[in-house]
């Protein structure tokens, strides 16, 4: 069982009296962490139950296992963040679908971006989500807000697990366009598909059959085949890490702060060619306070819940 962050003092431990329940609500999967006193006692992942990638329907059975897991009833405090939450309307319609199980519980719902500067151990500062989306958000010392990206797979999602999938889709096609046999990432993505030329493709991504969860998981190709040497393979991540950073630096202009900026989710954990990426790029623009996430998002809820008072 993770224990809690460092970064989480035993002043945010001793806030929380009753049982809290964090959830981190990702394109690809929930995570729910249930503390008593302060520390985990459950922790468990079932699939998405954000409602932009999966019905209402699916993100309810979702959540109705996840906390036949965890556990609801005696709950003091559900803190929920989520990629998607734009508005006031987006996070009531996420707490009515967690409300059931945990009745008389507070229920807070954030975007997810917030959970991941907590769990870098700052309440000020930028929070970087790269994982099956995209976005940037931090907050000032005087409380003031600012956001890049995050507006989902059709508008934007710059550098994300999703990006990485298609524009390895976009590889392949364009290869098959000028007469070139497959490479060794474009194998990889055929053999991944289940198909056996790059022009079935087309079909498969446009297919209700597949999604943005879907491609999202294809970006580990591109990882491997970069890890391999695969050059095209290279420039996508480096171009995703050059994205990422983007959205990092015009969040920190806004606030008119200097850091620290806190890259995280899963691919912004894992690959560390994109790390570099990013943080080379963000040097560049001056930036030099740069930290990769080092325990997941979900361990912020406890900061989070002690800065509500």
């Amino acid at each position: 069982m993770p224990t809690p962050p460092d970064a989480v003092s035993a002043a945010a431990h001793a806030t929380t009296s009753g049982a809290v329940i964090g959830l981190d609500i990702g394109g690809t999967k929930t995570r729910g962490v249930r503390f008593e006193a302060g520390k985990p006692v459950a922790d468990e992942s079932v699939g998405s139950a954000n409602v932009q990638n999966v019905t209402p329907e699916e993100a309810a059975r979702n959540l109705a296992e996840l906390f036949a897991r965890i556990g609801g009833g005696d709950v003091a405090q559900v803190y929920a963040g989520a990629g998607g939450i734009d508005t006031d309307d987006d996070a009531a319609a996420l707490a009515a679908l967690i409300a059931p199980h945990v009745p008389g519980a507070k229920i807070t719902v954030v975007h997810d971006s917030r959970l991941l500067l907590a769990a870098g151990g700052a309440s000020t500062g930028v929070a970087v989500i790269a994982g099956t989306g995209s976005a940037a958000w931090g907050k000032n010392s005087r409380g003031q807000e600012a956001r890049a990206g995050g507006w989902g797979y059709l508008l934007g999602d710059e550098g994300s697990g999703y990006w990485l999938g298609r524009e390895a889709v976009r590889h392949s096609l364009r290869r098959m366009n000028q007469g070139l046999e497959p490479d060794e990432l474009t194998r990889a993505l055929l053999d991944s598909c289940g198909v056996g030329h790059p022009n079935k493709l087309i079909a498969l991504f446009h297919s209700p059959e597949t999604g943005r969860r879907f491609w999202a998981q294809r970006a580990r190709l591109v990882v491997e085949a970069a890890d391999a040497g695969h050059e095209p393979s290279r420039e996508l991540i480096d171009q995703a890490g050059r994205d990422l950073a983007a959205m990092a630096e015009q969040t920190v202009r806004q606030l008119g702060i200097e850091g620290p900026v806190i890259l995280g989710s899963g691919l912004g954990m894992n690959v560390p060619r994109l790390q570099e990426s990013f943080r080379a790029a963000l040097a560049a623009a001056g930036i030099t306070d740069v930290r990769v996430l080092q325990q997941e998002p979900v361990f912020g809820v406890l900061q989070l819940v002690a800065e509500q008072g």
